[in-house]
């Protein structure tokens, strides 16, 4: 119940603040992310757990075990914690990848995407492929592994400009009145 009053708190105020989602500059454009980052399941905090479970085992093996299978229990813990370690890094690196909150400043050919205080800039190469699929962006590298996936645009525009950006086109600033009504 608190989430979906939180959720439609959210849309109201993006609706207010809707024409600052999207600011041109002088050499690019300012892009607020709405979007909300998604946890990709609690899988790694089982098998820590169960590391914690099986270190606390190993302690209690070492004084009540022979001395071969403690050191073999020894040796089962740390494959565990090698592979703990592996999945981590590999769950890290795609999470670094996905972006859907925080402010993107949009150039030719790069974007800084800045979250919580920490700027994190995104070079294109040139062999690059951009698309856009519905309000999402993704970039994938020379050999279609994707590089890095933006959603939480406002609209599917939002994602198509910062697409055009990318690959080089410039748009000019026109000074427009945004008139707004309130219900």
């Amino acid at each position: 119940m608190a989430e979906l009053a939180l959720k439609i708190i959210r849309q109201t105020v993006n609706k207010i603040k809707g024409a600052l989602m999207l600011k041109l500059t002088s050499d690019g454009a300012q892009i607020t992310l709405t979007g909300q980052s998604a946890p990709k399941g609690d899988g790694l905090f089982w098998f820590g757990s169960a590391l914690l479970i099986g270190a606390i085992g190993v302690a209690m093996a070492m004084s009540l075990l022979p001395e071969r299978l403690a050191i073999g229990a020894l040796g089962v813990l740390i494959v565990a914690c090698f592979i703990f370690n592996g999945l981590r890094q590999k769950q890290k690196k795609q999470m670094a990848s996905c972006i859907s909150t925080g402010k993107l400043e949009v150039r030719v050919g790069s974007f800084t995407h800045h979250v919580a205080g920490k700027p994190n800039q995104v070079i294109i190469a040139s062999d690059d492929t951009i698309t856009v699929t519905g309000d999402e962006l993704v970039i994938l590298d020379a050999n279609n592994a994707p590089k890095c996936r933006v959603s939480g645009f406002e609209s599917a525009k939002e994602a198509q400009v910062m697409q055009a950006l990318l690959q080089g086109q410039q748009f000019g600033k026109r000074n427009a009145n945004i008139k707004m009504q309130s219900n």
